[in-house]
């Protein structure tokens, strides 16, 4: 299972150099000890406590994975958390790669899994985008419709897929699609219609563009990184206008994207960010950001760890 998204695969190029060739990008394991299991899982349960005190039944949530920081990304992996999954209370669903089907799957996973699959747990970051009961209706049902799930999901993979084809899908414009469809297909669903999925994605992005939705943009440090994309298996540029290819700027449905767009299509949503480090745990409500240092800002709730 993948959850390298974005262009972490090229941030891995990056650090094997000439090893690039050799590598699958597909998850592999890390060791993880006792108690860096037992913070995550105390993290996520603060996540999930989070998440019931709110009183929202849906959120959009992300995490932080791989160290981005050279693309100015602290969140690469996005999905949609309910309460009422009937995969668990506040279970995410989500687009991951299999690496041993080579393809893009709909993946329901419990919080705590979900937050086990940052890279360092030493550290760890989690967003929460609470929805009012409107926005939150209309995203559950179409989440949770396998038939719509499944009609926007799209048969190859690209950590770094152009937000504007369905030539590709990475797990955040799978979401953002998902988005589209649910805030402006209530008719056809009810309806019991759907369309094929390339059809199905070429509306969803055509609504997103007419809503103003801004993908990335992603910034490629260097012209080497951007075109050593082709010997990594996972990375395509052949989707992408060349102009934003040789410009270094991607458009790609990043977290922080999504975030943003729904900030401003639905102006009553609430954020809530939460990060750990190895002593605490900081709750933040508000769209201020956080940081990478996980710093407190005035008001924010700490929880020892």
């Amino acid at each position: 299972m993948v959850s390298r998204l974005l262009l972490a695969a090229l941030l891995l190029l990056a650090s094997v150099g000439a090893r690039a060739g050799m590598l699958t990008f597909c998850e592999r394991p890390h060791d993880i000890t006792a108690a860096d299991q037992d913070r995550v899982l105390r993290f996520a349960a603060a996540v999930k406590q989070e998440l019931e005190r709110s009183g929202a039944r849906v959120a959009i949530v992300s995490r932080a994975g791989l160290d981005l920081s050279r693309f100015n990304l602290l969140y690469s992996h996005a999905g949609i958390a309910f309460k009422d999954n009937p995969g668990g209370p506040w279970s995410v669903r989500q687009l991951y790669y299999a690496c041993d089907e080579s393809r893009p799957r709909i993946f329901d996973q419990g919080m705590s899994g979900f937050a086990l699959g940052a890279e360092a747990p030493a550290s760890g970051h989690v967003s929460l985008v609470l929805l009012p009961e409107a926005e939150s209706a209309d995203l559950a049902q179409a989440a949770l419709d396998n038939r719509l799930a499944l009609a926007l999901l799209a048969g190859r993979y690209s950590a770094n897929a152009y937000a504007y084809s369905t030539r590709y899908q990475n797990c955040n414009q799978w979401v953002a699609e998902l988005l589209a469809w649910a805030w402006s297909h209530a008719d056809a669903r009810e309806d019991g219609r759907m369309p094929a999925p390339d059809a199905a994605r070429t509306h969803a992005q055509a609504w997103l563009r007419a809503q103003g939705y801004v993908a990335g943009p992603v910034k490629i440090p260097a012209h080497w990184m951007m075109f050593a994309g082709q010997f990594v298996p996972l990375v395509h540029v052949d989707d992408h206008p060349l102009d934003d290819v040789y410009a270094l700027s991607l458009q790609v449905s990043v977290p922080a994207a999504i975030e943003a767009f729904v900030r401003r299509q639905v102006p009553q949503a609430q954020r809530v960010e939460l990060c750990h480090d190895t002593t605490r745990i900081v709750v933040h409500r508000g769209w201020e950001p956080l940081g990478v240092a996980c710093q407190p800002l005035p008001g924010d709730d700490i929880i020892p760890l």
